[in-house]
């Protein structure tokens, strides 16, 4: 599998590179952000199953990389950075990345993270019409394309925001507990993570503008409580 490592400390990108190609990846390096993302066009060669993002990067910060990653594709990306304080962390889920990784690490558990996003499979089955589709009440969730929209409009969400409203979707009325959610949706038991999935939650409630959709079960975490279908009217 080729992967992308974005980091501009030569020394630190020969040493990483070592250690995954070890373990079987193809590692292309790019030493800033735009090198990245000319990597990232549309070529004829194998395309990369996951990304690892540093964010001190000499042209351009990583988060902003990161945002214009997301609008092109949707490979994992991992960020790796020294920057360890929560509001960092969450700043970067928020835009899109599958994981973060703080600088030092241990080289056995990023591997480990590294394969956790490249296995993880895309929501499928639950409530609705199909296999393919879930609706509740006016809101579709289209899970092959990972579209959704309400009443027929399209509501642009982030990985992980879509991530966790199929996840509630499929078993809606069931409570899930926040540990279970950070273990499916962000695959870590990270606790820095809980304050991350109250911030998803709060704006999934906000984008769909449907603040009761997410009804919070205090001291167990989170279900999705099903719009009630509009009555038929009834002819005279």
């Amino acid at each position: 599998m080729r992967l992308l490592l974005v980091e501009d400390d030569d020394h630190v990108a020969a040493a990483l590179s070592a250690i995954l190609a070890k373990h079987g990846f193809k590692v292309v390096h790019a030493r800033s952000g735009e090198e990245a993302l000319q990597a990232l066009l549309p070529a004829a060669h194998e395309p990369f199953g996951v990304i690892l993002l540093d964010l001190g990067l000499p042209d351009q910060d990583g988060y902003e990389v990161c945002g214009k990653i997301r609008k092109r594709s949707s490979i994992p990306v991992i960020m790796v950075t020294a920057r360890a304080d929560v509001r960092s962390r969450i700043h970067g889920l928020n835009l899109g990345a599958d994981d973060y990784v703080v600088k030092p690490y241990d080289t056995g558990e990023l591997i480990a993270r590294i394969h956790a996003v490249i296995r993880r499979p895309p929501p499928a089955g639950g409530a609705g019409r199909g296999d393919s589709e879930l609706w509740l009440g006016p809101v579709q969730i289209e899970l092959p394309t990972r579209r959704v929209s309400v009443e027929g409009s399209e509501v642009q969400l982030t990985r992980k925001e879509f991530d966790l409203l199929a996840l509630l979707a499929q078993r809606p009325g069931v409570v899930f507990r926040r540990e279970q959610i950070i273990s499916e949706v962000w695959r870590t038991s990270w606790e820095g993570t809980g304050r991350t999935l109250e911030v998803h939650v709060a704006s999934l409630r906000s984008k769909l503008r449907m603040p009761a959709l997410i009804e919070t079960v205090r001291g167990v975490g989170y279900r999705l409580v099903a719009p009630a279908a509009p009555a038929t009217p009834q002819g005279t």
